[in-house]
C-alpha cells in the first residue's frame, strides 16, 4: 500500500486526505493542531449566553479585553473574538516578519477555515484562464466537496459569474434587512445592471439550511462569529473526523514541520518536525509527501528544505492576496425595526461587478451586523460616546456592511523568502508590493458599489469606508505556481513538484492567478482533483 504523508489539516489537507483514503492509500497527517475550545451552552442563543454564562464579558471580550477592536489601531469593523484565538496561535519556533502586508497564519486543527465566513464560490473559465487546467477539470471536485460539506445556493443573477455545477442545498431564510435589499434590487434590476454592471444574488455558503451528512441545520442562534456550536457552519475539522473512519489513516498532532530531506535524485526521503511542547525532533517517512499547510507555511517548508540541503536562500515571487474594502451603509427603512440577533450572522447576499476584462470581476458580500461586536462602529461615529451609543441603538437594525474583494496577479516585487537566525532557525519574510493600478480599481469599486447601494435606498456614511491592509483576506496564493511546462519551484497541473518527483503541493501556493472570489471552495475541489490524479 502506498504511504502518503500530508502536512496540515486545513481545507486542502483534509479533502486531499479523505480522497486518497477512499482510493486505497495509507495516509498519515502531521499537524500542529491547536484545538477549538468546547463551545459553552451549545443550545443557547447569542442573547442567552449573556444571561447564562457566569462571566459573559470575559467570553465575549476576553480576560484582558483582547476582543475589543479599537478604530485607531485596526481598520476592520469587526475582529476575531477571543474564542477564535486558537486559530491564530503561532508556535514559538515559527518566526516571520512582513513588509507591505500583515499576513495571518493558522496552526489550528482545521486551519484558517476555522475562522472563515463560509463563502463558497466556484471559479469559472475566466477565473481559470491563467491556470494550466480547464474549468471542467474542477467540476467533479466541486461536486464531491459540495456532497461532503453541504453548500447552499440558488439560481440567480450571479450565475453569469459563478457556476453552479455542484448540487446545492436550498438557501437559508433571509433576514428582513437582506430581504428588503433583494426586493428593491428585483424592482430596479435592469437599470442597476445596465448602468453599474452590478448584479445581486444569494451568497453560496457552506452553512446548512437542512440536516446533511449527520450535521444539523443552522438553528439561527446568532453565534456565528464566536464559532458555530453545532457545526452547521462547515469546518475542515468535520472532514478530519471522517478520516478516522479509515483504518489506513493516522493523525499526528503537536508537531511543527520544519523541512523535508531529499537525496541526490531529488526524491524526498523524509519530513523533519519539532514537537510543539518539548522541542523534540522526529522524522516522518512515506512514499509520497503532500504540502497543504497553506500557501505561506508550505512555501516556507520548501525554502527551508533547500537552505538546509544547499545553504542557498531562494526567493519565491508571485505572492498574492485579495484586497478587501469594507463599505458600511444604512438602510433607513429598517430604522426602528426589531433587531434580529437570533439569526444567521454572516452574509446572506453576494454581488458581482462586471469588468471589461472578465478575470478582473469584482466580488462582494453583504453582512448585516446583528450580533457582532459593535464598539468600533460606535466609536467611529462623529459624536461623543453616549450620543454615538444612543444613535447606534436606534439605527442598528438598518446597518449593513459590503465587503468588496479585488483580484490579484503575480508580480516579482511580491515574494516570500527566508532569513537565517542566530539560533539555527529561519524567519519567513513576506514582502508585498502594491499594483500601481490598484488605487484606481479601489476607487471604481467603491464608487460603483456605493452607487448600487444608493439605488437600493441605502445611505453611505462619509468617511467610514475602510481599505484593509494586504493580508486581511487570508486568501494567499501564487508562490509555487502550477504550469504546463517545467518551472523551477513550481508544480505540474496535477500538483506534483517539478523539482522533487514524489512531492506534491495541494494548497493555494499553486494558483497562478487569484480571482476576487473567496477561494476556499476551489482549494478543496483542487485537492480532490490532485488526489484523484495521484490514484490514476
Amino acid at each position: 500500500m502506498t504511504r502518503i504523508l500530508v502536512v496540515g489539516s486545513g481545507a486542502s489537507g483534509v479533502h486531499f486526505a479523505i480522497t486518497a483514503l477512499e482510493r486505497g492509500f495509507e495516509v498519515a497527517l502531521i499537524d500542529t493542531g491547536y484545538q477549538r475550545p468546547v463551545a459553552p451552552e451549545p443550545t443557547a442563543s447569542f442573547d442567552g449566553l449573556k444571561t447564562t454564562l457566569p462571566d459573559p464579558v470575559e467570553y465575549f471580550l476576553g480576560p484582558t479585553d483582547e476582543g475589543v477592536v479599537y478604530p485607531a489601531t485596526k481598520p476592520s469593523y469587526y475582529g476575531h473574538p477571543p474564542s477564535k484565538a486558537y486559530v491564530f496561535k503561532i508556535p514559538e519556533r515559527f518566526a516571520t516578519r512582513s513588509v507591505g502586508m500583515a499576513p495571518l497564519f493558522s496552526f489550528a486543527r482545521g486551519g484558517l477555515a476555522e475562522a472563515w465566513t463560509a463563502g463558497s464560490y466556484e471559479f469559472n473559465r475566466d477565473d481559470l484562464a491563467s491556470f494550466p487546467i480547464s474549468a471542467a477539470a474542477l467540476t467533479e471536485g466541486y461536486r464531491e466537496v459540495a456532497r461532503r460539506i453541504g453548500i447552499t445556493g440558488q439560481p440567480d443573477d450571479l450565475e453569469r459569474f459563478i457556476p453552479r455545477d455542484a448540487e446545492y442545498l436550498p438557501p437559508l431564510p433571509l433576514d428582513r434587512h437582506s430581504a428588503l435589499l433583494m426586493e428593491r434590487y428585483r424592482a430596479r434590476r435592469d437599470s442597476i445592471n445596465a448602468k453599474l454592471g452590478f448584479f445581486l444574488g444569494r451568497s453560496r455558503v457552506a452553512t446548512l439550511s437542512q440536516p446533511h451528512q449527520g450535521r444539523p441545520a443552522c438553528d439561527q442562534l446568532g453565534r456565528c462569529l464566536w464559532g458555530c456550536p453545532t457545526d452547521a457552519i462547515y469546518s475542515p475539522a468535520v472532514t478530519l473526523r471522517e478520516c478516522f473512519r479509515f483504518p489506513a489513516f493516522s493523525y499526528h498532532p503537536g508537531w511543527l514541520a520544519t523541512h523535508f530531506e531529499y537525496d541526490a535524485d531529488h526524491r524526498v526521503t523524509g519530513l523533519a518536525a519539532t514537537s510543539v511542547d518539548g522541542g523534540d525532533q522526529r522524522g516522518f517517512t512515506a512514499d509520497r509527501f503532500v504540502l497543504t499547510a497553506g500557501a505561506l507555511a508550505s512555501s516556507k517548508l520548501v525554502l527551508d528544505s533547500i537552505f538546509r540541503r544547499t545553504g542557498t536562500i531562494e526567493r519565491l515571487p508571485g505572492l498574492m492576496d485579495n484586497r478587501q474594502i469594507h463599505l458600511p451603509f444604512l438602510l433607513p427603512a429598517m430604522i426602528g425595526q426589531p433587531l434580529e440577533r437570533a439569526a444567521y450572522q454572516f452574509h446572506h447576499l453576494a454581488f458581482g461587478l462586471e469588468e471589461p476584462n472578465p478575470d478582473e470581476y469584482i466580488h462582494g458580500q453583504i453582512t448585516t451586523l446583528r450580533a457582532a461586536s459593535v464598539h468600533p462602529i460606535v466609536q467611529s461615529l462623529p459624536l461623543d460616546y453616549l450620543g454615538a451609543l444612543g444613535v447606534f441603538r436606534a439605527v442598528r437594525p438598518a446597518l449593513g456592511l459590503a465587503n468588496v474583494n479585488l483580484h490579484d496577479r503575480r508580480r516579482p516585487g511580491s515574494f516570500l523568502t527566508i532569513k537565517a537566525l542566530d539560533d539555527g532557525r529561519t524567519e519567513l519574510v513576506a514582502e508585498y508590493q502594491d499594483d500601481p493600478a490598484e488605487a484606481g480599481q479601489i476607487e471604481r469599486a467603491v464608487r460603483r458599489t456605493g452607487g448600487a447601494l444608493k439605488r437600493l435606498g441605502a445611505i453611505i456614511p462619509p468617511g467610514m469606508t475602510r481599505v484593509l491592509p494586504k493580508g486581511a483576506s487570508v486568501h494567499y496564493a501564487g508562490t509555487l505556481p502550477m504550469a504546463g511546462s517545467a518551472t523551477p519551484l513550481g508544480a505540474t497541473p496535477e500538483g506534483r513538484s517539478w523539482d522533487w518527483p514524489n512531492l506534491y503541493f495541494g494548497d493555494g501556493a499553486t494558483f497562478p492567478f487569484l480571482p476576487a472570489k473567496n477561494l476556499t471552495f476551489t482549494l478543496m475541489a483542487n485537492a480532490v482533483r490532485i488526489a484523484r490524479a495521484m490514484a490514476e
